[in-house]
This record gives structure tokens, C-alpha cells and sequence, in this order.
């Protein structure tokens, strides 16, 4: 098995018999129906490379991504379903869109402008991924613009009990540089927390379990968690700790560490503070590598941290695509804002006012790495 130490990355293009012919740009076809009776679209994204994202505007959730191998070979990457049912029920936000809160608050409740505002509570006592109608569990009004597909909802006041109409806009694009670019906006009448993000689980191999992945995440510091994954506060210097990504490491080298942070969150589970340039400027955040592969996934982001989950709560009962999901089959990489913000007045910033604009992008980049 290759050694996980980041080497340099040679982007691999496909060999011409598999790229000859490449219907590029944007289709779509009916993917079934909700409940309600409404027709769910998947759009099918195609560049000149033979690289391939279907996305369906329920959620807005990627369903397949086909990336190359070091040789060419394409498979999908993400964990998803074949039909619309279980993404209305059984889905962990597989490929989702999330608001308007990625990740958790304490016991859905914070104060903002000395009012306080209480939110549904769907992760044990605490308010998850924008609730149990968050944005991954609504229809998107969808367009094709161009070679990008753009998503647009309205999030009403009151909606999962925030304040304030929301207009979010989220623009997918898939580049010939095999980038799947994400791009969010979103303005409001009231004063609101806002924090978007994109929930693929990824395995590079297409199968198996990520324990092998190697992982790097520019990060001195991770937010600390309580039993319940709620942060204490403290940003804890990865050095001399499971945490440390700062060089290539196997996801499962340390997993079974005895550490606290670890039992806490069941494994990685856990936002990770980005060394970050002044001004918000879009930088590499983490790199994944699977080496039997050579598919390599970066993320580039401007946002001030990302959550890494290892999968730790898949478990086989799902499945979907010809694959189960069993434990660990998984990883997040999920471009954020710090959980719990709305309570914690030292992590940035997360209250968007009226008059103000919500506007950030994230770039899922696969290259290849040679034998």
C-alpha cells in the first residue's frame, strides 16, 4: 500500500478513448416524487473530462459524483441513494445542502438583539443542521445558467422558528479542472444566524471503509466538544493529540485512541479552526488521498473552519447505489462557520443584518496521484 505522506499531485487527465465524445454541459431527468405530489428533477453535469455530478433540487443534494483514478476509470465518490424516498426520511444529510445552520446549537436556543429565540430540537437536546425541516428537506427552485446550476429558496420568518426572510442562492459549477464549485448567497429583512454548507460523505475508493484515506487539514487548533458535541468553548492545539492533520496521517491510525474528544464525538467529529489568510481569500483547506486509487480530494474554501466526521454512525442499515453504508464508509469535510456560534460571542461571527450580504465558495477539487 503507498505510503500517506503528500507527494506531489499529478493531475491525470482520461485517456482519450475514455473522454473521445464527452457530451458536456447540463441535462435533466425526473427523479420521482415527494409526498406531496411534487416532482423532484435530478440535473446531470458533465465536463470535457468525463467528470460527472448529478444533483437533484430536492435539497440540493449531490447524488453521484464520477471522478477518475490515476488511470482514468471513473467511480462514484459519494454516498446517496437511488430514489427519492429515502433522502425524505432515512438520509444523514447524505450530499445535502444544510441551513440555516450547518452544524449544532445548544438546546436550540440563543439570545440576538436581546430577544430570545427557540428553535425545534432534533440531535438529542440541541438543534442540528437547521432542524428537521432544514434546507436539505425542501424543494429548490432550480435553473440551468450557462455550464452552472442555480438553486434558489426562500426560508420564510419563522421557518424552524428563525427570524427573518431568507433568500439563499446556491450555484453549483463543475469545471474542466474537475472542481465541483459551490457558491452561496443569501440576504435577510431581520437579523439572523446563517451558516451554509454542503454535507457529501466521500470515499475516494468508491467502496470499503476511509480508514486508510490519508488526511491532511491546515489547522493549529479544533473546537472542543462536550458529551453532548457541543463546543466549551476552548480551540485546543491539535499538537500532541489524535487531532493533528497538519501532515498526511491515516484517518484510522488514531481513531481508537483512548481521548476524550474522541469518545465525545465517537470517533472525528469535530470543526477544526483553518490557518487562514487575512481577508477572507479562497485557500486549501484539506486534502484527502486514497492510495490504492490515487484520486486525490482538495478543499479549497473561504470559510474560517470545516468539520471532519469519520462516519462514526453509519452502521449497514442504510443503503443505496449497489453499496451498504457500513461504519466508517464515509467521511464529511463540511466548509463552516464554528458550531454553536450564535451562544459563543468569541467564535466569528455568524448574525447577517439586513442591508448585509451572506456570500461565500467552496471548491471540491480531485486530482490524481501517481503508484
Amino acid at each position: 500500500m503507498r505510503a500517506c505522506y503528500d507527494l506531489g499531485v499529478v493531475d491525470q487527465p482520461l485517456s482519450i478513448k475514455d473522454h473521445t465524445n464527452v457530451q458536456t454541459g447540463i441535462t435533466q431527468a425526473p427523479f420521482g416524487q415527494l409526498p406531496g405530489g411534487e416532482t423532484v428533477t435530478q440535473f446531470t453535469l458533465t465536463n470535457a473530462r468525463g467528470m460527472v455530478a448529478r444533483i437533484i433540487d430536492f435539497g440540493g443534494v449531490i447524488t453521484e459524483l464520477h471522478v477518475p483514478d490515476r488511470d482514468g476509470r471513473l467511480a462514484d465518490v459519494v454516498l446517496g441513494f437511488d430514489t427519492i424516498g429515502p433522502y425524505c426520511s432515512d438520509s444523514p444529510y447524505f450530499g445535502a445542502l444544510i441551513g440555516r445552520y450547518g452544524n449544532r446549537i445548544a438546546k436550540g436556543q440563543f439570545t440576538l438583539d436581546g430577544l430570545q429565540v427557540q428553535l425545534p430540537v432534533n440531535n438529542g437536546n440541541n438543534h442540528l443542521h437547521g432542524g428537521p425541516g432544514g434546507f436539505d428537506r425542501v424543494l429548490w427552485q432550480a435553473t440551468i445558467d450557462g455550464d452552472s446550476l442555480r438553486l434558489v429558496y426562500r426560508s420564510v420568518d419563522g421557518e424552524m422558528g428563525y427570524p427573518g426572510d431568507l433568500d439563499v442562492t446556491v450555484v453549483y459549477t463543475l469545471t474542466d479542472a474537475n472542481e465541483l464549485v459551490v457558491r452561496f448567497h443569501a440576504v435577510t429583512d431581520k437579523a439572523t444566524p446563517v451558516n451554509l454548507t454542503q454535507h457529501s460523505y466521500f470515499n475516494l475508493a468508491g467502496r470499503g471503509d476511509i480508514l486508510a484515506h490519508c488526511l491532511t487539514i491546515d489547522a493549529d487548533r479544533f473546537v472542543a466538544i462536550d458529551s453532548e458535541s457541543i463546543p466549551t468553548g476552548e480551540l485546543v492545539p491539535v499538537i500532541g493529540t489524535p487531532f493533528d492533520f497538519r501532515q498526511p496521517r491515516p484517518i484510522g491510525k488514531r481513531l481508537d485512541q483512548l481521548d476524550e474528544q474522541l469518545r465525545h464525538g465517537s470517533g472525528y467529529d469535530h470543526n477544526f479552526v483553518l490557518n487562514k489568510a487575512e481577508g477572507g481569500a479562497l485557500t486549501r483547506a484539506a486534502r484527502v488521498s486514497e492510495p490504492v486509487s490515487g484520486r486525490v480530494l482538495e478543499l479549497w474554501t473561504q470559510e474560517p473552519g470545516v468539520q471532519f466526521y469519520s462516519g462514526n454512525f453509519l452502521d449497514g442499515s442504510l443503503s443505496g447505489k449497489g453499496r451498504s453504508y457500513a461504519h466508517r464508509s464515509g467521511l464529511c469535510l463540511e466548509p463552516q462557520h464554528f458550531p454553536d456560534s450564535p451562544n459563543q460571542p468569541q467564535f466569528p461571527n455568524v448574525i447577517l443584518r439586513p442591508g448585509e450580504v451572506y456570500a461565500t465558495e467552496s471548491r471540491f477539487r480531485f486530482l490524481t496521484e501517481a503508484a
